[in-house]
């Protein structure tokens, strides 16, 4: 069982209103901005950090105490996951709000004031999130994102739609009393499509996921599993990127739609998924591609199908939004082919 050693912060807030909660797996060449950048914020509003880090083998916990000994910092001795680190800091913060920040992002100085300032104008408790921007071409990447039916993030790119599916888990404002109420992270996503559950399971009891209009973050996308991002017009993924979110969305779309389409959804995605998988895995002469993503996507879906439908169960048990309210946020288009006939076949590493 991995031990968390905690390295408390010197003059940590009495009484933070808000805990910025890292998650560092071998950042420590960009943590320096992250933190910087939380350090430097506009306002006035009381704040602490929390950093885990997750067994990093590049010096990452005597750099932050070194560096930054006003981080309060959670050393595991093992490799945990990006789920198991967040659900970690949250159960030890003591703000009123927490977010969630990835380690190569960093926050504009107004953004702590702004996400404040949003979720005291709303009449029930949300999450909220910034618009994102790339990191080195600094061009915006989304406000948030709509999901396809497929459960596929579409990038939002305007300003008109403040109301979206889900917000990533780079930058993700939420009361810590929601957080709680909703259950954190699912421990056994490990990574990736673990902010679009929490997401979905917020709306299906009526709590909106907002973007605010203004401010915003910068990110280095991809940099924790490779991938995710187009380059020389291509889109790069990676072998472990693609298996897990696979997973993860087909987990998400089983448990989180609502009423009894999910059954139809769920043939139509297993069907087009696998066709996906033996069209990318003749077309690149790539079996590893089958094995290792598609083929384990549907075995993966055979083997947690009990507990996957248990969880289902539990979560539309305590649903109290309409069908309608949760559908809204969802486009017909399916995102794959859009990126398909815009960028080609995906480059996989």
């Amino acid at each position: 069982m991995a031990m968390v050693q905690l390295h408390p912060a010197l003059n940590r807030p009495s009484a933070p209103l808000v805990s910025v909660c890292i998650a560092n797996y071998n950042g420590m060449h960009v943590l320096s901005d992250c933190i910087k950048s939380v350090q430097t914020q506009l306002g006035t509003a009381s704040v602490e950090i929390i950093i885990h880090d997750d067994a990093s083998s590049d010096d990452s916990v005597a750099w932050i105490r070194q560096h930054h000994p006003h981080v309060e910092l959670l050393a595991s001795t093992e490799n945990a996951g990006f789920c198991i680190a967040n659900n970690r800091m949250v159960a030890h913060a003591r703000g009123d709000y927490v977010l969630l920040l990835n380690n190569d992002a960093a926050l504009f100085e107004d953004a702590l004031t702004t996400l404040l300032t949003m979720a005291c104008e709303q009449p029930t408790p949300s999450i909220i999130s910034l618009p994102q921007y790339d990191w080195e071409t600094g061009q915006l990447v989304d406000r948030g994102c709509l999901l396809d039916p497929f459960y596929n993030p579409v990038p939002n790119p305007t300003t008109t739609i403040t109301e979206v599916a889900m917000v990533i888990g780079a930058c993700l404002f939420i009361p810590r009393s929601l957080w709680n109420t909703l259950g954190g992270f699912p421990e056994w996503m490990g990574s990736l499509a673990e902010d679009m559950y929490l997401c979905c399971l917020a709306r299906l009891r009526g709590h909106p996921v907002l973007v605010a209009a203004n401010s915003g973050y910068r990110h280095r996308q991809g940099a924790s599993f490779g991938g995710n991002r187009i380059n020389a017009g291509k889109l790069q993924t990676t072998y472990l990127r693609r298996a897990m979110s696979e997973r993860n969305k087909t987990a998400v779309l089983l448990i989180c739609t609502p009423g009894p389409m999910v059954w139809p959804l769920l043939i139509l995605h297993c069907f087009t998924l696998t066709f996906e998988g033996m069209a990318l895995t003749l077309l690149k002469h790539d079996a590893k591609l089958w094995k290792q993503v598609y083929g384990n996507v549907i075995t993966q879906l055979l083997h947690h199908r009990s507990a996957w439908h248990r969880q289902r169960q539990t979560v539309q048990n305590e649903r109290t939004a309409t069908v309608f309210a949760y559908w809204r946020t969802f486009v017909c288009m399916p995102r794959k082919l859009a990126m398909l006939i815009r960028y080609g076949l995906p480059e996989v590493r």
